[in-house]
């Protein structure tokens, strides 16, 4: 209680200087147990005791890093001064979240969960007691905000309890094979490459394209996953390979430009900065009225393409999420935002909200089931999920599940807007 009293003593000093909900979730989380009627919530890593889990309802187990003993000392003091905020937990916040808007949601619609909210960034002792412990074999689902270990480390754990591990946003298999238990929901970088070669095939198919790339292991995966796809489909894009170094200049991208027509370019490399200074050297070789395109990677949403250096270029890159700001319910939270805390939620809001959301009421539609009915879409709140079983080509076996679904976000002069 003593750490829930600093840190309202923060909120009252400090507001004007940091995201008021982020500190007010964080008081939450930071007190012994807190119990709404149908969830509960059970900060950093302890089992939730015996007495308090109710065995007639399902369990939840969400994982996000919330840095909390790097937050506050043993004594339960906050180890920051009265202006500052650890921005290391500001995801995994703002995650949580997310998830506390769907947990109001779910208890507005009468669904009985408990749930229990855990801290990645706990010691490794207290996790590894938590997940061996016999109260977390109850579960029946976890949801997780990870790295790769961490990844790797629950879908053993999901195999091991025969439950789903739904990884909400590291973009990679994490090593794992042969384990139907493990769903990726932030699309691969081999599900990116393939979704823009067909992209490109259904708008550009006729037209020559250049591939700018850097010198890089991760640029040669990306033509290497590229060509293995173009390999097995009959309509062939007629690609052209150019290697830049990183001090190129916009006469060396003249060199491969035709100034009389609009060129339709791509960059086959994951690195923003490389992404910034090739976009910015484009826009400059376009002409008003009839602007280059660049095709970019998942990375790119990261880039603010509103300011005025990108002018006269249109920008393509893919995404796995994409929340529409005109969408009734996420105008709602938008506006709830800015009129209570005083900010815009980021994508972790809309991505916890969802997860939770949805994933929970599959769980109370489908119980031990659930694994074998993913794909439902019938309780998704901004976008879609298009979770397939991606089969091991060597031993053709299930290795995992993937989000495959990608949506093309345009930007130009300012306008962003999903293209098919």
């Amino acid at each position: 209680m003593r750490i829930q009293m600093t840190l309202q003593q923060l909120v009252n000093k400090a507001f004007p200087m940091m995201k008021k909900w982020i500190v007010l979730s964080l008081s939450c989380l930071a007190m012994v147990l807190v119990a709404p009627v149908f969830a509960q919530i059970t900060p950093a890593v302890q089992p939730a005791p015996a007495t308090l889990t109710d065995s007639t309802r399902q369990q939840v187990a969400i994982f996000t890093p919330l840095y909390l003993d790097s937050a506050f000392d043993m004594a339960g003091n906050y180890r920051y001064d009265a202006k500052t905020f650890p921005r290391i937990a500001s995801a995994g916040l703002e995650f949580w979240e997310g998830a506390e808007l769907a947990i109001d949601s779910l208890k507005k619609e009468g669904i009985k969960l408990d749930i229990h909210v855990y801290d990645t960034k706990a010691s490794q002792q207290q996790l590894d007691s938590l997940l061996t412990s016999e109260a977390f074999r109850s579960t029946d689902l976890i949801i997780g905000q990870v790295t790769g270990a961490e990844a790797a480390k629950f879908a053993g754990i999901a195999a091991s309890l025969e439950i789903p591990f739904i990884n909400t946003n590291f973009p990679s298999d994490a090593g794992v094979t042969n384990n139907p238990h493990y769903v990726i929901l932030n699309s691969t970088l081999v599900t990116h490459c393939v979704g823009i070669y067909r992209w490109l095939q259904k708008n550009y198919s006729l037209q020559d394209i250049i591939v700018f790339r850097k010198k890089g292991v991760q640029e040669d995966r990306i033509r290497t996953y590229i060509s293995d796809f173009e390999k097995s489909t009959a309509v062939k894009l007629k690609l052209k390979y150019v290697t830049l170094d990183d001090n190129f200049t916009q006469e060396n991208l003249e060199l491969y430009l035709n100034s009389e027509k609009p060129n339709i370019c791509l960059a086959g490399s994951l690195d923003t900065h490389f992404a910034q200074k090739l976009c910015q050297q484009l826009a400059l070789l376009s002409k008003a009225g009839s602007p280059n395109v660049i095709i970019g990677m998942p990375t790119w949403d990261q880039i603010d393409f509103t300011q005025t250096q990108y002018k006269n270029l249109e920008i393509v890159y893919s995404t796995p999420f994409y929340v529409a700001p005109t969408g009734k319910l996420a105008a709602s939270v938008l506006e709830n935002f800015k009129t209570t805390y005083y900010s815009r939620p980021t994508d972790m809001v809309f991505r916890g909200f969802e997860t939770i959301y949805h994933f929970s009421h599959l769980l109370t539609l489908y119980g031990k089931n659930l694994g074998s009915s993913l794909s439902d879409k019938k309780y998704m709140l901004f976008g879609e999920f298009d979770i397939q079983p991606v089969i091991n080509k060597a031993t053709m076996t299930l290795d995992y599940f993937e989000n495959k679904k990608l949506y093309f976000i345009r930007k130009a002069d300012g306008i962003v807007k999903t293209v098919n």
